[in-house]
């Protein structure tokens, strides 16, 4: 049989898993191939001396004469088989080269098994429920990085679970505990010692200080706040702050607030109950936000202590609970049945009044910018009958008006302007007010204005996408005014926010966009093909496409407070984060970088203290613009 005999047959074939350059087949549906198609590969296989040959499956190339005999032992054990051995035939030349995966650690998987055999296998009942288990928590959005066993592991621990010993996905908060106990252990775990001296406020009470959560308007109760360091700071501040830990609060009452902080608590509780119960009566305890924060670390940290329970021991008979980003972020949502929104490493925002959700979500993606007008126009013929000394006798508040305006990137309504009463009696309306701003101050400062803000808008709207999140109903008046002014509707953004979303999936975008974004700031580092590096503080001067794609990383990781550089990758989905111990420094040192992978929806961290030297930055004048 010729290519071209060979070629149509396999086009005929209707039963397999079908990909665009092969068809794959398990030998129990071989009598679905064309005769003439299976005699000629059986022949093949036969004068080579490949019939005693185990294998399983065979891999028919659509575009080359060839086939591979490919075996999968646990095909009908395992969830995910593994591949231990492939054999590649080239029919044109008789010839064939073998490749051996039983000692590889990361082997070729399978997935989808029902697609490699016939409706009437025993096992394709159970073979489809492995593959909706899989579909149900998002396995298979990236299709291409999910062929070998080290990936398909992280991506399912990402998703917060795991594989049981058939292969089947179970959540890790159901995994079995460790009992083995350390041998030097007592049997007595001291949580007390996990409790610190602070001479600043813990980070996420900073992030909530950021963030304005701190300025008096919100009850807030420390629950779990270990020696009372950041209670103390903030009452020396005039806010009255409830706090409760077990062993040096204990009669502190647990008061229902605004906003609780579950600072590094759960980490600490060796038992999964208690710990689930904590959290669900912290997240009761709260009106408004519950703030969530934890230990994140990997493997190279869990290694220096000794397994106990789904956690470790420290040298001091305390007990750790050190989670992965994805992971606690599942835990939460899991307990609490609500979404988890990253503010930094191990820290998580969860919003019970969803109209505050809305606001931190659209504040956090709003750029401050310095709009004060530097220049007045010569005021020329006045059609709305206002001479320009009334404007020089009132120049305080129109000034405050005309900043209000650039800020908004739109006319504020009248609950948005404090002094509206003030500049209505003045001008007759906020409408006449802008005409003759307009006229002083010029329209380019203004479109400038508004063309910012309606990307901040459009970039919160698509990375609402991504997070697949976040109902119309819940909505501040603001957003709907903004979405009225640049958008006309919530369709209209909608729908312009999905399709930048979308386009960033083509590699083009993202390299065109990192261009731009060079020829924009003109400084920073970019590596043609592979990456743009530049510092944070230009982030509102990103095209929007980059901002999107920087913002998708950020939605995964938190704030970037301790961040300086940002790295966009243009081909492999990724963003990193380089934080440095300070910047102001000649030659910063690197302490901390983040690698946030799209497409698997994961966050690896480094850090470059203790045992390593933290590498200078010595081109750091590249990433500031010196004029």
């Amino acid at each position: 049989m010729n290519f071209v005999e060979f070629k149509k047959n396999v086009s005929q074939i209707s039963v397999g898993k079908k990909l665009p350059t092969a068809i794959y087949i398990h030998e129990s549906a071989l009598d679905s191939i064309p005769p003439k198609l299976l005699s000629h590969v059986i022949t093949v296989i036969e004068e080579l001396a490949l019939s005693k040959t185990e294998w399983n499956l065979l891999k028919l190339y659509k575009n080359d004469h060839k086939v591979s005999l490919l075996h999968y032992p646990e095909f009908d054990e395992y969830a995910y088989p593994a591949l231990t051995q492939s054999i590649t035939i080239d029919i044109e030349n008789n010839t064939f080269t073998k490749s051996n995966y039983q000692t590889s650690e990361n082997p070729p998987i399978l997935h989808r098994k029902e697609t490699f055999v016939k409706t009437d296998y025993p096992h394709i009942n159970l073979f489809n429920e492995i593959t909706s288990e899989g579909e149900k928590i998002g396995l298979y959005e990236n299709p291409r990085s999910i062929g070998f066993k080290k990936n398909w592991g992280r991506i399912i621990k990402s998703k917060g679970h795991y594989l049981d010993d058939s292969g089947r996905l179970k959540a890790l908060i159901e995994k079995p505990v460790n009992t083995n106990l350390n041998k030097n252990f007592s049997g007595e775990v001291e949580r007390h010692k996990t409790a610190i001296n602070r001479h600043k406020l813990s980070k996420p009470m900073s992030i909530l200080a950021k963030h304005n959560y701190l300025n008096g308007d919100y009850s807030l109760f420390d629950y779990g706040c270990g020696k009372g360091d950041d209670a103390r700071e903030l009452e020396a501040h005039g806010l009255n702050v409830a706090k409760y830990d077990p062993h040096h609060y204990p009669n502190g009452d647990k008061i229902k607030s605004d906003i609780v902080n579950l600072g590094f608590v759960l980490n600490v509780i060796e038992e999964r109950a208690e710990r689930d119960e904590t959290l669900k009566n912290a997240w009761a305890l709260s009106n408004k936000i519950l703030a969530v924060s934890v230990m994140i670390a990997g493997d190279a940290m869990l290694e220096k202590f000794s397994p106990y329970k789904d956690g470790v021991i420290t040298k001091a008979n305390t007990f750790q609970k050190y989670y992965a980003q994805s992971e606690i972020r599942y835990y939460i949502e899991n307990i609490l049945n609500v979404q988890a929104i990253p503010a930094g490493q191990g820290i998580f925002l969860i919003f019970k009044d969803k109209i505050e959700e809305q606001n931190f979500l659209v504040k956090r993606q709003y750029i401050s910018r310095d709009w004060r007008q530097k220049t007045i126009r010569e005021l020329k013929t006045n059609p709305i009958k206002i001479k320009k000394s009334i404007f020089e006798k009132h120049i305080e508040l129109f000034t405050h008006y005309w900043e209000t305006t650039l800020k908004l990137g739109r006319i504020p309504a009248n609950s948005e302007f404090e002094y509206s009463e003030q500049i209505r009696r003045i001008t007759g309306s906020h409408l006449k007010a802008h005409h003759l701003l307009l006229e002083l101050f010029g329209e380019n400062v203004f479109n400038e204005a508004a063309e910012k803000r309606k990307n901040d808008l459009l970039v919160y709207f698509a990375l609402s996408l991504f997070e697949k999140r976040r109902p119309q109903t819940h909505m501040p008046e603001n957003l709907k005014r903004d979405i009225k002014a640049f958008f006309n509707s919530y369709t209209s953004a909608i729908e312009y926010a999905k399709a930048v979303l979308f386009s960033l999936s083509n590699t083009d975008i993202i390299k065109e966009a990192c261009i731009n974004a060079y020829n924009i700031l003109q400084c920073g580092l970019m590596e043609e093909g592979h990456s743009y590096t530049f510092h944070k503080k230009y982030i509102g001067d990103l095209p929007p496409e980059l901002r999107i794609y920087i913002g998708c990383a950020t939605q995964l990781y938190g704030d970037l407070e301790d961040i300086q550089l940002i790295k966009a990758h243009i081909t492999s989905g990724k963003v990193s984060l380089m934080g440095y111990d300070n910047w102001n420094k000649k030659e910063p040192l690197l302490l901390e970088r983040i690698k946030i992978k799209l497409r698997e929806q994961d966050v690896d961290f480094f850090d470059y203290v203790g045992v390593f030297t933290p590498a200078p930055l010595i081109n750091k004048n590249i990433f500031i613009l010196s004029r």
